[in-house]
């Protein structure tokens, strides 16, 4: 371990004992009572090594710049009370060693303090607290720094994102979080910025472009850096992109390496870190298809983990573009490193080895979902592990140094594969699940699960106490039906798969596979060594929640129907729960200061699992930050609730447009935002819109984009005026017809 410089030091004022260090480090001044000198000595002998590393000022006093993070404070993020990355370390357990809140107690915990955010879209971010400062991000890409024990705000940031760029984030205009290293935040912002941001001020130390900006790439997911470089990758495969990541300085921006994931589709070189292995592996498991126009997919978008003893990164690889296999390959080879695990090696991007976990991916089953690194007694051997739970349904144990899999099993019932082949790693396919179709008028196979997948980007967590990993999760099904007519648009949707038809077929009661069971939510508590699950809850069905525990034997989740909940860590007993006004998402995380131990999340509903619930109709509100103490006084301001979009007066308005033609148009360029029925669910209820009166009115959005600063960017790239009001012909006819049933909104 070396010394890495200044950045690394404690506190002014008073010489600092070894034990005081420990104290700020791990549970707070006066901590004794919470059980500190029951921390068994691997823990005390890692904090020792933190404290011995920091550097000295010139009267021999460690000394701490607040905000300052670098390797060797990350390294023992595991045994820290505070919470230094989104994931809280390199391992990206999302565990924390503390206790002070514990299953005897929990039950006192109430507000301490809240912050109201200035947007109204999904919130995915886990917060990080460095030095008594709680740094964040939001829908849009802001950022916020707060005083992490009153809730005095020290800054924002706002990188002013176009709101037409809205149009080319597949799943909300969220972001998960920010990064902090040596006194700077980093951030990725939708518009595929990376932007590095002075910790005390919020101030702007340099930003750089990330992405082709005449592609529909956007950044959704947090960076994380390591060894001074700021990891990074992208969104965008739906629309037709090419996935990599990025390595980036943290010290000026520049650019150190990139790692393509699928094979240049012109054939030759990038100069980059992923030439030589696309060359000799990913290009032979390509062939002639519609990659070459869209750039394969595979981007970056969430996932990642560092183990610095082997000093390699690990990075989750997301699906195909277009999703259909058929189109996008000829049906032919892997299509390598689509939903992948790369481990690479961070100095230089140099490839180490991989896993693929869903080989010529056709069903949008990423794997760029949370990484986990631990180590496990397997056969009685320590063994140094990667886990993960992707969009498949299986859960891997996989050796992180060599990517060899060790074990995988599915953690709730699934109908596309039944088992994974140890021997070749490879799973073993129902036949069915290649859209099948054994004849005319064959019904559609109801697939599990469907493009959600059994776990998303939610984080997991895993107590290394109980030795489970707590898994949001979810069980449904989806008929993935090919698009009779495929035509490439760029910048548009290119999936290739009909999902009108799809969610139609898929709400058929009499083709639901009944293996499966009823649609629901579940928090799975799975051992990765038996590989069975020790208990599960069943939660209301709807978008899923991240997932946090604690050394106090304690999982906090929250819930889209907007509450806050922690449970008994070794049986799912439910301690406490309490309302939060608006639907959670994102993983809750928590720190210590002074001896206190805080709970915060961010509440906000939205996302890619809201924008395409079906009957789970919701008003946008404002995101806000809850942060929780034992004893806490604080109150919860009320929320202004919006009345929903009262029906129109459409007498006397009438449209010119072909309905049935625009009912076509509708869901090829519309319902992934707007729903099936013109409801939402989440972006507008545009049969509410008062541009649905005038034609002028409604081209000047659709076409013109009177509303890309609200995200509602033209579509005049793929419609014409006349197709524009043919589409304004089918909304009209959808609310005329609500309002002879007499819905009610």
């Amino acid at each position: 371990m070396t010394n890495s410089g200044a950045e690394l030091v404690v506190g002014g004022g008073g010489s600092a004992s070894v034990k005081e260090n420990y104290d700020r480090l791990v549970v707070g001044p006066g901590s004794e009572s919470a059980g500190f000198w029951e921390i068994n000595m691997k823990r005390i002998g890692m904090v020792l090594a933190v404290a011995l590393a920091f550097s000295l000022a010139g009267n021999g006093r460690p000394v701490a710049s607040p905000g300052e993070v670098n390797g060797v404070r990350l390294q023992s993020a595991e045994m820290d009370g505070e919470w230094l990355s989104v994931g809280q370390g390199y391992s990206e357990q999302r565990s924390s060693p503390l206790k002070m809140i514990d299953t005897g107690n929990v039950g006192q915990l109430s507000l301490a303090w809240s912050y109201q955010f200035d947007t109204d879209r999904g919130q995915e971010a886990t917060p990080v607290e460095i030095d008594g400062t709680l740094y964040t991000s939001t829908a849009w890409s802001k950022v916020f720094a707060f005083d992490a024990t009153t809730g005095a705000l020290k800054w924002s940031y706002d990188p002013k994102v176009d709101g037409a760029k809205g149009f080319d984030a597949c799943c909300d205009v969220v972001n998960r979080g920010v990064a902090v290293w040596k006194g700077r935040v980093f951030v990725g912002a939708l518009d595929g910025r990376l932007i590095a941001l002075d910790a005390k001020t919020g101030r702007v130390a340099w930003s750089v472009q990330t992405t082709d900006t005449s592609r529909p790439y956007s950044i959704t997911g947090a960076p994380r850096v390591v060894k001074g470089k700021v990891l990074i990758g992208n969104s965008g495969a739906e629309y037709g992109v090419r996935g990599y990541i990025s390595a980036y300085n943290a010290a000026n921006g520049r650019l150190v390496w990139r790692f393509y994931t699928t094979p240049n589709p012109e054939g030759k070189p990038d100069g980059a870190a992923s030439d030589a292995v696309l060359a000799s592996k990913a290009a032979p498991t390509w062939f002639d298809g519609e990659w070459k126009r869209s750039g394969g997919g595979g981007t970056v978008w969430d996932g990642m983990a560092y183990d610095p003893e082997l000093d390699i990164a690990y990075f989750g690889v997301g699906n195909g573009g277009p999703h259909n296999y058929l189109l996008r390959s000829g049906g032919k080879g892997d299509n390598l490193f689509l939903s992948s695990i790369l481990a690479l090696k961070p100095d230089t991007g140099e490839y180490v080895w991989h896993y693929q976990t869903t080989p010529g991916d056709a069903w949008d089953y990423t794997a760029t979902q949370p990484l986990m690194l631990a180590n496990l007694n397997l056969d009685g051997k320590p063994r140094k592990v990667l886990m993960q739970a992707p969009k498949n349904g299986f859960f891997y144990v996989i050796d992180r140094a060599t990517g060899k899999l060790i074990s995988a099993k599915p953690i709730v019932p699934i109908n596309w594969a039944t088992s994974v082949d140890m021997a070749t790693g490879r799973p073993i396919e129902n036949p069915k699940a290649r859209y099948y179709r054994a004849s005319a008028g064959e019904p559609p196979f109801l697939q599990s699960p469907g493009p959600a997948g059994v776990h998303n980007w939610h984080p997991m967590a895993y107590n290394a106490e109980t030795g489970l990993v707590y898994i949001p999760a979810q069980v449904g099904w989806f008929a993935f039906i090919p698009e009779a007519k495929f035509t490439y648009r760029p910048g548009a949707w290119n999936m290739g798969l009909d999902y009108p038809a799809g969610m139609a077929a898929s709400g058929n009661r009499s083709l639901m596979p009944r293996e499966i069971g009823m649609p629901a939510n579940q928090l799975v508590a799975w051992d990765p060594v038996t590989q069975t699950a020790r208990w599960r809850l069943t939660q209301p069905l709807g978008p899923s929640a991240g997932v946090l525990t604690t050394a106090g034997r304690l999982v906090f989740q929250g819930s889209d129907d907007g509450d806050l909940s922690a449970y008994d860590a070794a049986d799912g007993r439910k301690l406490w729960t309490t309302p939060t006004g608006n639907g959670v998402i994102a993983a809750p995380m928590t720190y210590a200061i002074n001896g206190q131990q805080y709970v915060a999340v961010l509440v906000g509903a939205g996302g890619g699992g809201q924008m395409v619930s079906v009957g789970r109709q919701k008003v946008r509100l404002p995101g806000r930050l809850l942060v929780f103490k034992l004893g806490g006084t604080a109150r919860l301001p009320k929320l202004d609730i919006p009345e929903p979009a009262a029906p129109l007066d459409l007498n006397g308005v009438v449209s010119g447009g072909d309905s049935a033609r625009g009912r076509a148009l509708f869901q090829v360029n519309c319902y992934m935002c707007h729903g099936l029925a013109a409801s939402g669910p989440w972006v507008a209820n545009i049969k509410r819109s008062p541009m649905l009166l005038t034609e002028d009115a409604w081209r000047s959005v659709v076409i013109d984009g009177a509303l890309s600063s609200r995200g509602m960017a033209s579509l005049s790239r793929y419609l014409s005026p006349r197709d524009a009001e043919d589409v304004r012909a089918y909304v009209l006819s959808l609310e005329r017809a609500e309002a002879a049933r007499g819905k009610v909104p």
